[in-house]
């Protein structure tokens, strides 16, 4: 294995402020939370410091605002030891924000506001060119714009670069651009956004990814939280078990299990094995709460999957 791949992200940063409540309000209802929380997040920055702590060496392409959350955010990069020479501070915009709201259950209801992430635009991407040639992964979310992430899929697979693309949020893309990404994550509300078909349970999302297989896409792995991920390819499906665990709050379990991947992968792990270990990473992060701070170290993850059965 390669003990610490190069991993590069494009994308998001923003600041968590995270709700806990008994249950959500009705329109015009107003009730009293049980706590709250403020954290960094973004599915760029979340897969960033994931992949950072299961042993990668990261490295951030993004926009923050020129607020007290835009410095806040390169230090928590840089104390977290992500490589933050490509944030760039963005004058007269906000940071981008999260508002996340967790009912008792541990589901969570999520509003971004995407702020200095939509003006990181295909120029920032040339100008990054020299770190991301240097990549053994680049991966990519929703929450900068489609132009950008189009750009770079189509940098990377010129340069021959791995990508991996998570459709979230999720909404309609153009696939013949999607189909330059080598693998494409989504969990099952992306993947209906994606295939445009419904996914409720395992059989639909086999139907759903094997539709976005046949019209040009390579590789889907539909993240299925308790029933754990399907990987589906033009060489048919599997699907792997999940790691079962009581959650306490499943916000940032996607940006886990991606940038676990990503960093599994580039270092040497075959696809089925690194998707397993994603899944348990994934699982982990679950009991805790928030995101990035929820997330464990590799030495928390390993001591787990060597306990496996």
């Amino acid at each position: 294995m390669n003990a610490q791949p190069h991993i590069v992200v494009v994308g998001s940063a923003n600041v968590d402020l995270t709700t806990f409540t008994d249950q959500f309000p009705r329109p015009g209802e107003t009730i009293f939370g049980r706590e709250f929380h403020l954290g960094f997040g973004g599915k760029g920055a979340n897969q960033a410091v994931a992949a950072r702590l299961c042993g990668a060496r990261v490295s951030m392409v993004a926009r923050v605002g020129d607020d007290l959350f835009g410095a806040a955010t390169i230090q928590n990069f840089t104390s977290r030891g992500v490589d933050a020479s490509r944030v760039l501070i963005t004058p007269g915009v906000s940071s981008g924000v999260a508002p996340i709201f967790v009912d008792s259950s541990g589901q969570n209801r999520i509003l971004v506001v995407k702020g200095a992430n939509d003006r990181l635009l295909p120029g920032d991407v040339d100008a990054a060119s020299d770190l991301l040639r240097q990549a053994d992964s680049i991966v990519l979310q929703l929450e900068i714009p489609l132009e950008t992430v189009y750009y770079t899929l189509r940098f990377a697979l010129r340069h021959g670069i791995r990508t991996i693309l998570n459709p979230a949020p999720g909404q309609p893309l153009d696939l013949a651009e999607v189909a330059n990404a080598d693998y494409v994550i989504p969990n099952e509300t992306e993947a209906e956004a994606l295939g445009g078909m419904p996914v409720r349970n395992v059989d639909e999302a086999r139907a759903c990814a094997a539709g976005l297989v046949a019209r040009g896409v390579r590789r889907v792995i539909v993240t299925l939280g308790a029933n754990g991920a399907l990987c589906v390819s033009s060489e048919g499906a599997r699907q792997l078990p999940p790691h079962m665990v009581q959650p306490v709050d499943t916000t940032g379990a996607g940006d886990a299990f991606i940038g676990s991947f990503a960093c599994f992968l580039a270092g040497g792990c075959e696809e089925a094995d690194a998707i397993e270990r994603a899944n348990v990473y994934a699982a982990l992060s679950t009991l805790s709460v928030g995101t990035q701070m929820s997330f464990v170290s590799r030495e928390r993850f390993e001591a787990v999957w060597g306990e496996r059965p």
